[in-house]
């Protein structure tokens, strides 16, 4: 072997004949069964491949190639085996130059065949598929760096090569049963193996080629039934997720998202599968980035939510008879839809703050308001279905706002944003007013405090609570300035609803502390506790309520009043507060929130008159309040919410009702009702009339230029200068009168407005009269 190694690199030229040679010779030996001597070749070309490096190794690459192939197509598994070794030594070597017409395809269709051994002997079936995954391995190492090699990424190569890995990875449970402790220490197991090999291939993969390699592994967990199960498709998409470039990873999701799409009409628990998938790859994810297309994909979850509502509501996938066959188990479409709503929350967990803040507004807006977007709930479904829909939306909605930790809270709650959400407390549907309220809390609590207001309890020194108060920010106080009475105005209302139980009022309590605790400037602090003294009175007052309802808004209005006063450190506030609290104790502790806020709450049948000492007092609070620099006149100024048209209903079943009546609010009260002529229906012929009179109007508006084109022309001089003189005296006039009104001297101190004509009045200069020479 040494002689012929050396006159192999003695004289390169030589090396094709001694490869035909030595091919020539191995064929003989396979076709008579000598098995000794097909060792002996293979051995040899083995050495001289890996000592050769010269340029003509190219020819002699083609005879060893023809004798591998020679070894693969035998029976023997161990000729097998060997033709394999030897491909994997020689596709582990750096050729220097390329080759041109070398063609791999026999080896992917081979070595995948391999992959499937169905061989009798599990031992020998191992090997043959472990040698199957090493020679994917050396054709993927030989192809993928050489250009004018086959694509490998070709889906043809790519259906053959990632199938066969997919299919050794799922051996798991098998194979890892049947060998002994000592041969697992000596290797690795097959799964390792294809693990290690399927990393490899896609940790190549460039980002053209993404969409080629994961295909397969749509198509094989599909072909194979393997979503429902969860654990493999997870467990391969993390695989695919770790191993590729991470500024690809978006790809990867754009890919699960399209599948997503492709099996809408599958069942419940395969869309779950594929939900489940997409919600672990985006948590990995997280490292990259989503790509160009956020709303993209929260588009496409919250389509499937809005189908799965239909599926459940409807009973069936599809109008046409041959789907309907399909049964729908209606808790696999409720997992389907938690599942969908906990990838909303992995997604937006990923994303920086400003663009999560898009998603809350594009969620929002997909939220169907009977109505005015009737057609987002499925025709089908009605009422129900939009409930729904408008229910698994703001748990989405919720999803995304958790954790969210925005600097600035006049971008975090928009206009746009807080009008829609607010309008959903005043609804009648307890669950959705639940979920507005959380949302609202997850958006204000900026330092982590929510948790701390749960149980809801008096407690008489908030110190132990830890409470983490910052500075209110000048944004934050716009803020207030902006939204402050809207807000009030909602709660006060919520407090209202006859369906509100244990978990609204600590929702609204929570909410209320963290307003005082994020949010709270002097203004604030003292429309929050005539805000509270409000709710006392309407609690006294609104006797039609539910016993629960009023015991409930009385213990809620004693707790804040609780928190305010040890917030403003006032001592003498503090002490009415307390002295009020001890009285209830004593006297009826079902005002308070440890006998009303909690499972079995202990509240009377009827609730007698409430009065006395067991009452916060207005005044009092105005007085003691006033005395350390509060404004004195707005504490005594009991709180009336500002009624809107949106509030002047009497039950409420959907927003849509609130619009209709808001419109028809605003038609009622405004000044113009008399000249405001009915809707005219549009028709055809109003359009096409539109479009006529367009066209006539042009050609008068051309006529009336061309009269003044012609008169400037032809009229005398005299003439034309009459017509200017005319439109400036009347411009004049009408600059005189705007002045007249605008430019009025300031109201004097003794409080006698000056009418403009008074002595002391100076001539502003546009009325001083200028000689005709200085005037150009």
């Amino acid at each position: 072997m040494e002689k012929l190694t050396f006159y192999a690199l003695s004289a390169p030229e030589k090396l094709d004949r001694i490869g035909a040679y030595l091919s020539e010779r191995l064929s003989r030996d396979v076709a008579r069964h000598r098995y000794g001597y097909v060792c002996i070749a293979m051995e040899a070309l083995d050495q001289l491949l890996m000592a050769c490096h010269c340029q003509t190794i190219n020819l002699f690459v083609e005879s060893f190639l023809t004798m591998v192939r020679k070894l693969l197509e035998a029976d023997k598994p161990n000729l097998q085996i060997l033709g394999t070794n030897s491909f994997v030594k020689f596709a582990n070597i750096e050729e220097d130059t390329p080759s041109y017409h070398r063609s791999y395809d026999f080896f992917v269709s081979r070595f995948s065949e391999m992959c499937h051994s169905s061989y009798e002997d599990p031992d020998i079936r191992t090997k043959i598929r472990m040698a199957g995954i090493r020679g994917l391995q050396g054709v993927v190492r030989k192809t993928v760096n050489d250009e004018l090699q086959a694509n490998i990424w070709d889906p043809q190569h790519m259906d053959k090569i990632v199938p066969s890995l997919l299919f050794n990875l799922q051996q798991e449970e098998g194979v890892e049963r049947s060998p002994s402790p000592e041969t697992e220490k000596e290797r690795e197991s097959p799964v390792e193996l294809t693990e290690r090999c399927f990393r490899e291939l896609l940790g190549r993969a460039a980002y053209g080629n993404i969409k080629n390699a994961v295909k397969p592994v749509l198509m094989h967990l599909d072909n194979h039934s393997l979503w429902e199960s969860k654990t493999f498709a997870v467990r391969c998409f993390k695989i695919v997720m770790y191993s590729i470039q991470s500024q690809h990873s978006h790809l990867v999701i754009q890919q699960l998202l399209g599948h997503l799409d492709a099996n809408s009409k599958n069942s419940a628990r395969v869309r779950a599968g594929i939900v489940e998938v997409i919600s672990e790859a985006a948590v990995i994810e997280a490292s990259g980035s989503i790509g160009p297309t956020v709303l993209e994909v929260f588009n496409t979850l919250l389509k499937q939510l809005r189908l799965s509502v239909d599926y459940e509501l409807t009973g069936s996938y599809d109008s046409f008879a041959n789907m309907g066959s399909k049964v729908i188990k209606v808790h696999e479409e409720r997992q389907l839809q938690e599942a969908v709503i906990k990838t909303v929350g992995s997604f937006a967990y990923t994303l920086p703050p400003y663009q999560r803040s898009e998603v809350m507004l594009f969620i929002i807006g997909k939220i169907p308001v009977p109505g005015m977007y009737p057609a987002l709930g499925s025709a089908n479904t009605g009422v129900e279905g939009s409930r729904m829909i408008q229910v698994m939306l703001l748990k989405s909605l919720l999803q995304v706002t958790a954790g969210f930790q925005s600097t600035n809270i006049l971008t975090a709650l928009p206009t746009s944003f807080l009008d829609p959400l607010l309008s959903f407390t005043l609804m009648e549907d307890a669950e959705i007013r639940l979920l507005v309220l959380d949302i609202l809390i997850g958006i204000i609590d900026r330092h982590d405090n929510r948790h701390k207001f749960s149980p809801v309890r008096i407690i008489s020194d908030i110190s132990v609570l830890k409470l983490k108060v910052d500075k209110c920010s000048r944004q934050d106080n716009l803020f207030m300035k902006k939204h402050s009475q809207r807000l009030y105005r909602h709660i006060y209302l919520a407090c209202k609803e006859e369906s509100s139980v244990q978990r609204h009022f600590e929702s609204l309590y929570t909410l209320l502390a963290l307003i005082c605790v994020e949010l709270a400037n002097e203004e604030v602090v003292v429309d929050l506790i005539r805000l509270a003294l409000a709710l006392q009175d309407l609690a006294l007052t609104e006797e039609a309520l539910p016993v629960y309802t009023r015991c409930a808004i009385h213990a809620l209005s004693a707790v804040y009043l609780n928190l305010i006063c040890q917030l403003t450190t006032v001592p003498t506030f503090c002490q009415h507060v307390h002295e009020v609290i001890e009285s209830r104790k004593k006297l009826v502790p079902f005002l308070l929130p440890e006998d009303v806020l909690v499972e079995s709450s202990k509240i009377p049948e009827k609730l007698e008159k409430v009065e006395g000492e067991v009452l916060f007092v207005q005044t009092k609070i105005a007085e003691i309040l006033g005395g350390s620099g509060y404004n004195t006149e707005r504490l005594a100024t009991a709180y009336i919410p500002q009624i809107t048209d949106e509030d002047r209903l009497s039950k409420r079943k959907s927003i849509g009702d609130t619009v209709s009546l808001q419109l028809e609010m605003e038609s009622r009260n405004s000044p113009e009702k008399e000249q405001r002529s009915t809707a005219e229906q549009i028709t055809f012929e109003t359009l096409k009339q539109a479009v006529v009179d367009s066209v006539n109007v042009e050609e008068l508006e051309r006529e009336r230029r061309r009269q003044v084109v012609e008169r400037f022309q032809t009229a005398p001089f005299e003439e034309i200068a009459a017509h200017c003189g005319a439109r400036a005296s009347l411009l004049q006039s009408k600059l005189n009168q705007i002045f007249e009104i605008t430019i009025r001297p300031p109201p004097s101190p003794s409080g006698s407005v000056g009418n403009g004509h008074g002595p002391s009045r100076s001539i502003p200069v546009y009325e001083m009269k200028f000689p005709d020479l200085c005037v150009y």
